[in-house]
């Protein structure tokens, strides 16, 4: 912040201010934008290929705050000590009781949703995040941040590939997730070649066929796509958005770009070091 150690700090209100005014702003996506032209300056990026996948980001809220809807379609209001012994934290019991987005709602973070990510794991009130990873050298190009649901990875790809390639003529890598009818369908109308691994226990099997496959450009993605993890992992464990400190898609959004900024200076630092 660029103050010494007995100089007094600024009231928490005017950085909250400062805060709401850079969330206005966008600075956050000029920043990452800016930092992504600099890595194509100094050749850092693909003009190619790229993999899109998404990651879970837990809500800050508690399972305790997602409650039944009202008829006016807001979630019903907190317990009062009165009806419950602690309002702040009252007694809750799930068991019997079938608990969905469509008629459950956060009192704390209305945009969270009660979304799990694979067959067998725990529900969780979420955001999805999304990265478009160049194959050059796993850097992050295009980021999202959206509610979770069943689509909006493949819905977050399609419009991450296409601001990143409106004209097509490139490669898209993904995991099994992306293999469905619709999106493969919706990417070569794009003129993007979807390299996505095959679900070959989908009904109706892969929409991926030897088209692709037999292209030895397929089989480089697979290998390559694995690596927007090491970006993921980064987000979650240096840049701490396993749980975000926000509430909101457009804050929570808002962090997930500061991350991957600062995840490809990082990267680009090491890059450039070893090139020198």
């Amino acid at each position: 912040m660029g103050l010494s150690p007995d100089e007094p700090v600024w009231h928490p209100t005017v950085f909250s201010q400062n805060r709401d005014r850079l969330l206005a702003g966008d600075v956050a996506q000029a920043f990452f934008a800016e930092v992504g032209r600099l890595a194509h300056e100094h050749g850092l990026l693909s003009d190619e290929h790229f993999t899109a996948d998404g990651t879970l980001i837990e809500a800050w809220a508690s399972q305790k705050s997602f409650k039944p809807k009202t008829e006016t379609g807001t979630a019903a209001a907190p317990p009062t000590a009165s009806d419950e012994g602690d309002a702040g934290n009252p007694s809750v019991d799930f068991r019997g009781e079938r608990r969905r987005n469509d008629t459950h709602e956060s009192t704390t973070d209305a945009e969270a949703r009660l979304y799990k990510k694979a067959g067998g794991q725990e529900a969780k009130l979420a955001f999805l995040g999304h990265g478009l990873m160049d194959h050059r050298n796993g850097l992050a190009v295009q980021t999202r941040l959206t509610q979770a649901t069943g689509t909006a990875e493949r819905e977050a790809a399609v419009a991450m590939i296409t601001a990143q390639a409106p004209q097509g003529g490139v490669t898209l890598g993904g995991d099994k997730a992306y293999d469905t009818q619709d999106f493969v369908a919706d990417m070569r109308a794009q003129k993007v070649t979807p390299h996505v691994a095959q679900n070959t226990a989908r009904r109706g099997g892969s929409a991926i066929d030897g088209r692709t496959t037999r292209h030895p450009g397929y089989a480089v993605s697979q290998r390559l796509r694995k690596r927007v993890e090491e970006i993921f992992g980064w987000f979650k464990t240096v840049a701490l958005m396993r749980k975000t400190r926000f509430r909101g898609v457009a804050r929570v959004g808002w962090m997930f770009t500061w991350a991957a900024a600062a995840y490809n200076l990082v990267r680009m630092r090491n890059l450039l070091q070893e090139a020198v």
